[in-house]
């Protein structure tokens, strides 16, 4: 009989140890609590976690909480807290979370709920285990945790470059200035006292500032540690305050804290926020203030390889450096500390803040786009492309109406091993977070004023995404990109040109990445709304005709996704 048969029937030797041969697939794709990266050294030290021999010592975590419990995400935090209580502070009267509302600030051993599914925690290794342990065994529908993420390290990823995207044109042709448009920028700080932002904090002046203006004055914060200056040495103080989730809050205990975080978010020690927001918003000064533009400039070596690099005064264009949107208004989130380190959590509770605070009013949009010229790279063992918690904040944003362009990263070139040479390779694959982020625009690099001629930026990050889907979206120029001086960035640019600082001169410096990139979009964005401003709240028709309307570089897709950036065709697209 037939069943007789398939009894003695086996399967060939080859076969069976060819399926053997790819045994632990499954274990490296399963969902798990805890993904297995956590056992491994060389993840927890990019991650700054502490070594697994170092018990006592604590790492920054996030715990996404399980939309899939019985009660909720309030149940499933209600849950959290009492596991949390039980395996950390089992001897102290159960609190609540240290929630946005009642955060003191200070980095401290409670959790902070970060938005409406996260908790950042600071575990030691044997406490989250334990948590995730207890949790584990009650049925899914109780579970409290869906998964426990490292809170990974985030960092930092125009004169002739404006032309390059055809904004100039623009300004021309459609007045597109950027004007009742505000711009979030996610970095680390914009320095207001730059004379590219605008001229004066009191007055008339006062009202044309990028960052001081009604508009945006009261709405700038700083979400990473501050270092503060004494006797030559930084003090980490910590996180601030904040003044907008505790009701119990005086009204000169809200205004002493806004005060704060507009000194630390309207300030950049590390100069990349403020060359971020330069590209996208403001315009060289006139009037007895003179302009200095420092760019690198490198000598070779008898064999023609780059020996040294140093900083040079170069001349201008008869056009000043100006913002793609030059009266587009600016709002300062820093998440980047001093050194240009941040965390992905940081960066979650800026966008859940625009989300939940700024754009409170779905009548009333206050802020119309994000730049995220930061990021980390994509581990493909870790979560699929586009789920982190990072990227998933991301895309709630853009369903709220926001515009969020994110810079690709600078992952895509390394080397690696060939027998017993190494070679330089680009890396496809290499899109970063938060640019995997399916709604977000995400952008990659191109020379500053011949795309055509030099193509996709060496260093720039390529797709696909992890998934397969294309990324970038477009390109921008990245090269040698001209902007604000501030910070670390200066002060080098001045130390290596054997200048002193004039407090008359409006000081510009060129950088490199797409981080100077990803602003250009942004700039374009944002002028193109000033005028077009029936897709105000409308983000994703936004991506689609700045999609539909750039132009192919002739490069393979996974480099330039759909081509340049091109404001000029996109405002003559609708």
């Amino acid at each position: 009989m037939v069943t007789e048969k398939k009894s003695k029937r086996r399967p060939p030797k080859k076969k069976l140890e060819a399926f053997q041969a790819d045994d632990g697939i499954g274990d490296r794709i399963a969902r798990t609590t805890a993904p297995r990266q956590l056992d491994d050294p060389i993840k927890r030290a990019q991650w700054n976690l502490p070594d697994l021999d170092s018990p006592d010592e604590t790492g920054s975590y996030i715990i996404e909480l399980n939309v899939q419990h019985a009660l909720g995400l309030a149940g499933a935090a209600h849950d959290f807290i009492g596991l949390y209580d039980r395996v950390v502070r089992p001897d102290e009267r159960p609190g609540k979370p240290r929630t946005k509302a009642n955060s003191p600030g200070v980095r401290n051993r409670v959790p902070l709920q970060i938005a409406k599914s996260y908790f950042r925690c600071d575990f030691k290794e044997q406490e989250w285990r334990r948590i995730v342990g207890l949790d584990e065994q009650k049925p899914m529908s109780e579970r409290a945790i869906y998964r426990i993420w490292p809170d990974f390290p985030v960092k930092a990823n125009t004169d002739r470059s404006v032309a390059t995207i055809k904004g100039d044109a623009a300004l021309r042709s459609f007045a597109a200035t950027g004007e009742q448009i505000t711009w979030a920028v996610i970095d680390s700080g914009v320095d207001a006292s730059h004379p590219h932002f605008g001229r004066g904090d009191r007055g008339p002046d006062r009202q044309n500032h990028a960052l001081l203006s009604k508009e945006v004055a009261d709405l700038h914060r700083s979400f990473s540690s501050i270092h503060e200056e004494v006797k030559g040495s930084f003090l980490d103080k910590g996180v601030l305050a904040s003044p907008d989730w505790d009701p119990a809050l005086t009204a000169d205990q809200r205004d002493k804290l806004m005060d704060e975080h507009r000194k630390w978010a309207l300030s950049d020690h590390y100069g990349h926020g403020t060359h971020v927001a330069g590209i996208i918003a403001g315009e060289a000064p006139g009037g007895g203030i003179d302009i200095c533009a420092l760019e690198r400039q490198y000598t070779m070596d008898a064999e023609g390889g780059k020996a040294s690099q140093s900083f040079g005064e170069r001349s201008l264009s008869n056009t000043k450096p100006r913002g793609v949107a030059p009266k587009c208004k600016i709002i300062s989130l820093r998440v980047l500390d001093r050194l240009g380190k941040g965390r992905s959590s940081d960066v979650i509770q800026a966008l859940e803040y625009l989300r939940e605070k700024i754009n409170d009013n779905p009548k009333l949009m206050r802020v119309h786009g994000v730049n995220l010229s930061v990021g980390y790279e994509f581990d493909p063992e870790m979560f699929a492309a586009g789920q982190s918690p990072l990227c998933v904040a991301v895309d709630r944003l853009v369903q709220e109406g926001v515009v969020v362009v994110v810079a690709a990263g600078n992952t895509g070139f390394g080397t690696v091993a060939v027998g017993i040479h190494t070679t330089s390779l680009g890396i496809s694959n290499s899109i970063n977070d938060p640019g995997n982020a399916s709604q977000a625009i995400t952008v990659g690099s191109t020379h500053r004023d011949s795309p055509h001629t030099y193509g996709v930026s060496y260093f720039s990050s390529k797709g696909p995404t992890g998934d397969g889907r294309l990324k970038p979206d477009l390109v921008a120029p990245g090269e040698r990109i001209t902007s604000c001086a501030a910070g670390e960035k200066l002060a080098q640019a001045l130390v290596d040109s054997k200048r002193d600082i004039n407090g008359n001169v409006a000081y510009y410096v060129d950088d490199s990445g797409t981080s100077m990139a990803a602003p250009h979009v942004s700039g374009a964005i944002a002028a193109f709304l000033s005028v077009r401003r029936e897709f105000i709240g409308k983000p994703l028709e936004v991506k689609r005709i700045f999609l539909d309307s750039a132009t192919p570089l002739g490069r393979e897709r996974y480099f330039e996704g759909h081509g340049l950036v091109d404001l000029m065709r996109a405002l003559q697209l609708v």
